[in-house]
């Protein structure tokens, strides 16, 4: 079961991170979610799938079938904060959209390099003295 949930994770990582390596912002955006989910299997499988020994037990009195809270915790937390930053990704990715239509990471990168408006009118613009 544990080499199951190890390629599982593995496959999970390989494709988040080829998505997060992809120009267009929309595969970008679903990459940190699937890296995301990767990171939290393999907390929750640190944590040992069986329950052979609990977390805060000593080793001679381990409950029948407990398991680890700790990682569960973890990853319940790691959830939460996941679903928080996809989002915030998908609020920028709609505002980048908006602004720049449907547009690779390239030109979105370039517009962001050019300089603010205010500073290509120069220092003679209206509204100052």
């Amino acid at each position: 079961m544990i080499w199951l949930t190890a390629l599982t994770v593995a496959g999970l990582a390989a494709l988040g991170l080829w998505m997060l390596l992809d120009r267009n912002l929309k595969r970008v955006v679903l990459g940190i979610a699937v890296l995301g989910n990767a990171i939290n299997l393999a907390v929750f499988a640190a944590g040992r799938l069986g329950a052979e020994q609990a977390a805060f037990t000593p080793a001679g009195q381990v409950p029948l079938a407990a398991a680890n809270p700790l990682p569960q915790a973890l990853v319940l937390t790691a959830i939460v904060i996941g679903f928080a930053l996809f989002a915030f990704a998908l609020a920028l990715l709609k505002r980048s959209r908006d602004l720049h239509g449907d547009r690779e990471t390239d030109h979105v990168s370039a517009v962001t390099e050019e300089p603010a408006p205010d500073l290509r009118q120069g220092p003679d613009r209206e509204g100052q003295a």
